[in-house]
């Protein structure tokens, strides 16, 4: 693979297509108008996957990507595949602030034409434009793998919120080494008899006063008030 090609499938990577990590830095913008000049079927069909997670990232910017773009022929594929990418929204009831601010501009014809490429993906539906063809079934399975790696990246993002969250309660209550035996406590884990001895005579009592139902009560009403 050359240089190119290993630069382009890094930016795809950042995006989520393929799923594959990478740590070099991502021009959006750049990334989307190599995709349109590449006229690869597999990178266009993934295009919205690409246009949904450059949304979330806030640096797409449909003007940069034409700008980008020199013939006439690769400004209205980017148009197009814009257009594709939008029935996919609107069949998954998606929003972006740029897509709406983008549907104000839109032509009748270009409004026709998201509303009948919509159609098309509901109802499972060959796309097309001039010679080039689109399956629903595989456009569709592409957002929804989407869909599913955002929902895992989601879960374990809060995971980790609530681990970070629990960690800091614990310091506030334990050293170091009480909270150790509480989690080795909490873990079945052995404790030695020193270990054993420590715990029943200080960290057992602050356990005790955690697990106490009115003291928790009366910490809740101080913090809202």
């Amino acid at each position: 693979m050359t240089e190119t090609n290993q630069k382009l499938m890094n930016s795809l990577a950042r995006l989520g297509f393929p799923l594959l990590e990478t740590s070099e830095e991502l021009d959006v913008n750049e990334t989307l108008a190599v995709v349109v000049k590449s006229k690869d079927a597999r990178l266009w069909e993934g295009f919205p996957v690409l246009l949904a997670n450059g949304a979330e990232s806030f640096q797409f910017s449909p003007d940069e990507v034409e700008r980008q773009l020199k013939t006439k022929e690769e400004k209205n594929c980017f148009r197009n595949l814009v257009l594709l990418s939008g029935a996919l929204f609107s069949l998954y009831h998606l929003s972006f602030a740029w897509w709406s601010r983008l549907q104000k501009d839109l032509s009748d014809s270009e409004k026709k034409k998201v509303k009948e490429w919509r159609n098309r993906l509901a109802h499972n539906q060959t796309l097309k434009w001039d010679d080039t063809e689109f399956s629903p079934a595989r456009l569709k399975d592409l957002f929804e793998l989407y869909f599913e790696k955002k929902a895992e990246k989601d879960r374990k993002r809060k995971e980790k919120l609530e681990e970070f969250s629990l960690e800091y309660a614990l310091s506030q209550l334990f050293s170091p080494k009480q909270k150790e035996l509480f989690k080795k406590k909490l873990e079945g884990l052995p404790l030695t008899k020193t270990e054993q001895e420590y715990y029943s005579r200080t960290v057992k009592k602050k356990v005790v006063a955690l697990a106490n139902l009115e003291l928790h009560s009366l910490a809740k009403k101080l913090l809202e008030g």
